[in-house]
């Protein structure tokens, strides 16, 4: 299986597409935006939802105006397409989104799915707990009788699995991104503008885009020309990016895969804060019904279309980027996992502590600058 990872859109970047706006412009499609995101309970009922606003005198504030930072954001890609085999399902991508106290700043980074991890004991799928990947914690929350799968149900193991290894004790909103509708999403917003840091060869597809035949005893599996992304600037189009940032057998491996997949988010929000969606109904409904095939949200009691406003003054020269190095774990020749080599801890102890400015002035060769 080639693990590829089926790329997601970070919660308030995604929301940025269409609120990223003045706000007057947010008023206006906000219940579009609503109605087209579905909205799901990913943390559980156990949780406690976030409050609702409070009433006020007349004029009534904006909706989410009273949402206030820091905020810590979850954020899981997985294979539909997997799941669709009759696969169980794995979560592929992993990335918390940091937004600081004034709501001004945010900070991404990613977690490998191959991380050893302490999972713990999950009631619902009953599930006694084990020190496994990452990517299994959906997997094994998930589990429903008669072979079935919840991916809600499995978000909320996924969640307590990596509040235990970050210390964040609770997120503030969740999503879940599938592949389906992804390349209509970048394509609906006219292709991203990315640079290409090292030299990508496919092994999905051709360079006319068509996926690659299967051939045994082939390099992983596939044979014939392969689609190849040079070192430089270059603008793609939906199928071109998904397939770019889903490549692992790269230099780099999957820290390099996790670093294109920031630098394309990145690119996203540049191309979409660069339009002016609201102004353009036929172009909105198109991003709109794209975010709908891919995106499931959780803002734990809120709104998206609030957190769009509270997410307004993000913007791509504000948003850092972070890659936690780290390496494979081994055992009598056999590959388990990956761990962190250590300056997560720092990391997370100041993202705990909205100090997040600080450490990456302090760790400026963990930051990725295109």
């Amino acid at each position: 299986m080639t693990r590829s990872t089926r790329l997601f859109i970070v919660l308030g970047l995604a929301l940025a597409l269409v609120g990223g706006a003045a706000y007057a412009a947010v008023q206006v499609t906000k219940d579009r935006v609503d109605s087209a995101i579905p909205q799901v309970d990913l943390f559980g009922p156990s949780e406690e939802p976030s409050p609702s606003p409070s009433a006020s005198s007349s004029p009534t504030p904006p909706a989410g105006a009273d949402i206030k930072g820091p905020l810590n954001m979850l954020i899981l890609g997985r294979d539909t397409r997997e799941e669709q085999k009759g696969s169980p399902a794995h979560g592929d991508v992993v990335m918390i989104l940091h937004v600081n106290k004034d709501l001004t700043s945010a900070y991404l980074t990613s977690l490998p799915r191959d991380l050893l991890v302490d999972i713990p004991a999950f009631a619902p799928s009953r599930f006694r707990g084990e020190r496994s990947k990452l990517t299994h914690a959906l997997t094994y929350g998930a589990r429903m009788p008669g072979g079935k799968y919840d991916i809600a149900q499995g978000f909320q193991l996924l969640a307590k699995t990596v509040s235990k290894y970050t210390g964040i004790a609770r997120f503030d909103a969740g999503a879940v991104v599938s592949f389906n509708g992804y390349i209509r999403l970048i394509n609906a917003i006219g292709g991203v503008d990315i640079y290409v840091d090292q030299k990508v060869v496919s092994i999905h597809r051709r360079p006319d885009g068509v996926h690659r035949a299967v051939c045994r005893g082939c390099e992983h599996g596939y044979s014939g020309p392969r689609m190849t992304y040079n070192v430089g600037n270059r603008h793609m189009n939906g199928w071109q990016a998904l397939d770019y940032a889903r490549q692992r057998y790269i230099t780099g491996s999957d820290y390099a895969r996790q670093r294109h997949q920031r630098q394309l988010i990145k690119a996203m929000l540049t191309k979409a804060l660069s339009m002016d969606l609201p102004a353009n109904p036929t172009k909105l409904d198109d991003v709109l019904t794209a975010l709908g095939e891919t995106f499931t949200f959780d803002g734990r009691g809120r709104k998206p279309s609030e957190f769009v406003y509270a997410l307004r003054n993000i913007r791509p020269a504000n948003l850092t980027l972070v890659g936690l190095p780290g390496s494979g774990v081994f055992s009598g020749g056999a590959y388990r996992g990956e761990r962190l080599n250590g300056d997560q801890t720092t990391y997370f102890a100041a993202l705990r502590a909205d100090r997040l400015d600080a450490w990456v002035k302090s760790h400026p060769k963990l930051v990725n600058t295109r």
